[in-house]
């Protein structure tokens, strides 16, 4: 019974210092009003910039479309059977009309669309298609929009079964009115509400709050622990706070005669030692957003009470890779502009270092500009070369290499990720905040 009792307490204390969220049915509450803001204020405005009349987002069940899941309530997790959502603006000062044939209501923001029979029946087969295309004959667009896109995932999700099935329903005369919807379902997905900003911050604070705690006494004991029973520690804990992740989480070590690199060809974890210093990469998943976290930490060694002062210049110059990164995001700009601009500051500024920033939000590694790839420092087609937009949220990622003087000059790699808004006036702000010191292990 005693120890029963003990580890309630510390399932207690456990929960207390980690920032919960709300119960799940409060969830659904929130990400509910995220999506009618979105379909009531984003959708509009995307539609008639990229001058669509009609969207159809066509998919099925095991193979839903990239964007299926941010056009759906949180309580629908799978396309049913197959699901056609069609968006139609009917003109200016006219809300954007939605149609689901096939599926529900999704708590009433889509007027469900059946034929005049029995309306317990769910529609399948040629029937739904026949009804795609009364719809479409009723409402006669100029442009229709689909998923297809040669470049970007995002917008690539009708599938060659479903184009298919599409084309044969619409029939010859449609043809010159279809047009890939590439920048319309990528911008879709790219652009946040300001309403999802603080929960967003208080994810961001339980990122924070679990990397301290990886990165202390509570989980490594210097020469004992190792770099992946960190690694277990922190998807124990997410799983334990009722999360989920994107991505398993890293640990990584350097020290004098173990850089970065070594890492790499490693096949079985290394024990952390007094002197080392600490990296993970580490990303939860709730409300279906991601974060993505990159943070340092130092091992003391017996008698010493801070952190070297080459190991903190280290810190420092990536800390200053990131204003100049900050610096240079701005709405109109494409990630290609950003990257180049970045790296020329860089260069003058006489740091070491490579910039491999991305979008965020519905994905990790979401839609939107992406500003270089750790193996792509000259720009990255396509991909680098959307602008930015206001309402986008970026994970500033990048890494910088300073030799240390206590390591006879070895070089050591700092890499940080911190995520960041872009916000409706056009300004660049972390969500949270930022590290500028080394996590430390006593």
């Amino acid at each position: 019974m005693r120890r029963t009792i003990l580890a309630l307490l510390c399932s207690v204390a456990f929960a207390a210092q980690v920032p919960t969220l709300p119960p799940l049915r409060q969830q659904a509450e929130i990400q509910q009003e995220w999506l009618r803001l979105r379909l009531e204020r984003n959708l509009p405005a995307l539609m008639r910039k990229h001058d669509v009349q009609m969207w159809i987002v066509a998919c099925r069940e095991y193979a839903e479309d990239p964007v299926f899941f941010s056009l759906v309530s949180p309580t629908v997790f799978a396309a049913r059977r197959t699901t056609i959502y069609v968006f139609f603006d009917r003109g200016t000062n006219q809300p954007i009309e939605r149609l689901a044939l096939g599926g529900d209501s999704n708590g009433g923001l889509y007027n469900v669309y059946r034929d005049p029979g029995p309306k317990s029946r769910e529609i399948y087969g040629d029937t739904q298609w026949q009804l795609l295309r009364k719809l479409v004959d009723e409402r006669n667009p100029k442009t229709i929009a689909i998923d297809i896109s040669p470049t970007h995932a995002f917008s690539d999700g009708l599938t060659v079964g479903m184009h298919d099935k599409l084309i044969a329903a619409l029939g010859p005369e449609y043809k010159d009115k279809l047009r890939n919807a590439e920048n319309l379902a990528l911008e879709y997905q790219e652009l946040r509400v300001p309403e999802m900003l603080p929960t967003y911050r208080a994810m961001m604070e339980i990122v924070h709050s679990l990397i301290s705690r990886a990165f202390s006494n509570e989980v490594i004991t210097p020469g004992k622990t190792t770099d992946e029973d960190v690694v277990w520690w922190l998807r124990q804990s997410v799983n334990d706070a009722g999360l989920g992740t994107w991505f398993q989480p890293s640990v990584t070590v350097q020290r004098k005669g173990l850089t970065a690199g070594d890492n790499l060809n490693r096949k079985k974890g290394i024990v952390i030692e007094r002197g080392d210093v600490l990296h993970t990469d580490f990303g939860i998943t709730a409300l279906r957003l991601n974060t993505d976290t990159q943070h340092m930490g130092y091992v003391l060694r017996a008698g010493e009470t801070d952190v070297p002062a080459g190991i903190q210049t280290a810190l420092k110059n990536t800390n200053r890779l990131q204003d100049l990164t900050l610096e240079r995001m701005r709405p109109g700009r494409t990630g290609n502009e950003v990257l180049a601009d970045v790296l020329s500051a860089m260069r003058r500024e006489k740091i070491n270092g490579s910039e491999y920033s991305h979008p965020i939000g519905d994905h990790g590694h979401a839609a939107g500009p992406l500003i270089g790839l750790w193996d792509l420092q000259q720009g990255v087609p396509g991909r680098g070369d959307v602008m930015m937009l206001p309402g986008t949220w970026f994970s500033i990622e990048l890494q910088a290499t300073t030799p240390v003087p206590e390591w006879d000059g070895q070089q050591l790699e700092v890499a940080l990720e911190e995520d960041a808004v872009l916000d409706e006036a056009g300004k660049m702000s972390w969500v949270l905040r930022r590290q500028t010191a080394y996590h430390l292990v006593k």
